[in-house]
């Protein structure tokens, strides 16, 4: 539990309330994911808008639970942002999507869902 992902930020939000905790995990799992392939289609089609978008989206939920890859999402979001054509952010994509793939996986896993 809470290798690719930590409720510690999530507690304190929810004050500790497993309902609300469980509901803020399913949120994670309705839209992270649907995020995540929006900003991998984006990125690989190189829309700059749709990238800068998701990217931005999926920030907030992704400091929450802390996945670790915030400043990679940031470097992904600033491409698509300030359109940067001369970068190749695939290799910040692929962390940033393998951590998602890991958390999704954990917390399913970890909520039964």
């Amino acid at each position: 539990m809470e290798q690719h992902y930590k409720l510690f930020r999530v507690r304190e939000l929810a004050d500790n309330d497993e309902d609300f905790i469980a509901a803020l995990a399913e949120a994670f799992l309705g839209e992270v994911p649907e995020d995540a392939e929006r900003l991998k289609k984006a990125v690989s089609e190189k829309d700059y808008y749709n990238a800068y978008q998701a990217a931005h989206k999926m920030k907030p939920t992704i400091d929450l639970f802390e996945l670790g890859v915030l400043d990679t999402l940031i470097e992904v979001q600033d491409w698509g942002k300030f359109e940067k054509k001369d970068d190749d952010v695939t290799a910040q994509l692929a962390v940033v999507l393998t951590a998602v793939d890991n958390a999704v996986a954990e917390i399913k896993s970890d909520f039964n869902l």
